[in-house]
């Protein structure tokens, strides 16, 4: 029989629970991890661990067999999916509580190196002093004598000196011991991961040199202030441009990548499109991010095929951008247009398409939206391994090396942030 005193420690537990799930519950909601699914699975399955089992462990190996279906010889060493998707889960709880959350009286936090939620309930108000009770000072103490005789100081402030001289040097030794094997061990462990994400980008990963991102920057007149406009070569010829802005599904995608690569063990170099030369063609493998329309440079490499963007010619939607599909199959569209301007934007549509260099050694991948959501919702589609795995698995000869290929998604975007994302067709080149 359950004494008083355990009954009440047991329905403040129950309510603190219930707290923590609801608190739970509004972060899934938030515009912060609404764009993305895996994370929001891996918050709630994190958050129901926590709260039913807080002594037991919470395994990598556990999350990647439950959360993202990883088969029973998963290993930790060669595939990072997990500590990728918990970076990634981190930057969105710390981007929540910044923004939407910095009133909300639970803060959940993932510390570092573990996968347990830690829940901290913010202090109340502190208790303000009634103005009637009287103040009374504080005694005030002599100073204490010195506990350490003068010659002793002197020795141990030497002593101190030296040990922090010693770790000085054997750090600069090891920093200089890492920059030396930089190169040739990120090379080394990059070959080494497996998984979806990892045999999707081998091309770019096995590489020595680190690919070029470049994502699309389009050319403005005017300014913020005072009103901007695309840049229009009959009336805008002695006008001055500016290409230094870019949409936020462009920069949200640059970030998406530069995760992937990481957790892939290499890294990436970024660069925007009015600054790409031919050069970049023959020396390096790219990555374009962003609407052709924008991102100009794409006009001078190899391009899609099989899914191209042309401007609509005549009707209602006459100049809006299209995704042409120069040879649909039975139950496909020969066209796929966004949203309308004058109405709610719901969805978008986006290409993949990976195709060879400039030489047989390079490479070149194209993630475009008709617009800046649709972009993003391609490069989402693409760091995901649970999506990745399955365009692997209608892609043929995917098993022995990835292929050129050319795909098509439509994006479902919600609040100006992609929800959801399909893939449409899928064409072997």
């Amino acid at each position: 029989m359950l004494s008083g005193c355990d009954y009440m420690s047991r329905i403040a537990s129950r309510q603190f629970s219930h707290g923590f799930s609801q608190q739970i519950d509004r972060i899934m909601k938030s515009h912060s991890l609404r764009g993305s699914e895996s994370l929001s699975r891996l918050l709630q399955y994190c958050a129901k661990q926590s709260l039913e089992h807080p002594d037991e462990l919470l395994k990598e190996y556990q999350i990647a067999r439950e959360v993202y279906g990883r088969s029973t010889d998963f290993d930790p060493q060669s595939d990072s999916c997990v500590r990728v998707q918990a970076k990634r889960l981190r930057l969105k709880l710390a981007e929540y509580y910044a923004n939407e959350g910095a009133q909300d009286p639970v803060v959940v936090t993932i510390p570092k190196g573990s996968y347990h939620l830690v829940f901290e309930t913010k202090q109340a108000e502190t208790k303000q002093f009634d103005s009637q009770s009287p103040i009374r000072p504080l005694p005030v103490k002599p100073p204490a004598e010195p506990a350490i005789p003068l010659l002793w100081r002197f020795a141990l402030i030497a002593l101190l000196t030296c040990l922090l001289v010693s770790l000085v040097l054997m750090g600069s030794l090891l920093w200089g011991h890492k920059q030396a094997n930089a190169s040739s061990g990120t090379v080394r462990d990059a070959a080494s991961v497996s998984g979806p994400l990892a045999e999707f980008w081998r091309p770019f990963t096995a590489a020595t040199e680190e690919p070029w991102v470049i994502f699309s920057n389009a050319a403005f007149v005017g300014r913020p202030e005072t009103g901007m406009r695309y840049f229009n070569a009959r009336q805008d010829s002695k006008t001055p441009v500016h290409d230094l802005y870019t949409g936020v599904g462009e920069v949200l995608a640059v970030h998406s990548l530069d995760e992937v690569f990481a957790g892939l063990g290499r890294h990436i170099r970024v660069k925007r499109g009015s600054l790409f030369s031919l050069d970049d063609i023959r020396d390096t493998n790219l990555i374009f991010v962003g609407s052709p329309s924008e991102n100009l440079s794409l006009l001078d490499i190899p391009a899609s095929q099989e899914f191209v963007f042309q401007r609509v010619p005549s009707g209602p939607r006459k100049g809006d951008l299209e995704i042409v599909s120069k040879h649909p199959k039975a139950g496909e569209a020969a066209g796929y247009l966004a949203s309308p301007s004058g109405s709610p934007f719901t969805e978008d549509y986006a290409v993949i398409v990976l195709v060879p260099g400039a030489t047989a050694l390079r490479v070149v991948m194209i993630l475009a939206g008709t617009t800046t959501f649709g972009t993003q919702g391609a490069v989402e589609f693409v760091s995901r391994p649970d999506s990745v795995a399955k365009m692997l698995q209608e892609m043929p000869g995917s098993v022995t090396g990835m292929k050129p290929f050319e795909a098509l998604l439509r994006v479902k975007v919600a609040r100006g942030v992609p929800v959801e994302t399909e893939l449409v067709a899928l064409r072997p080149r």
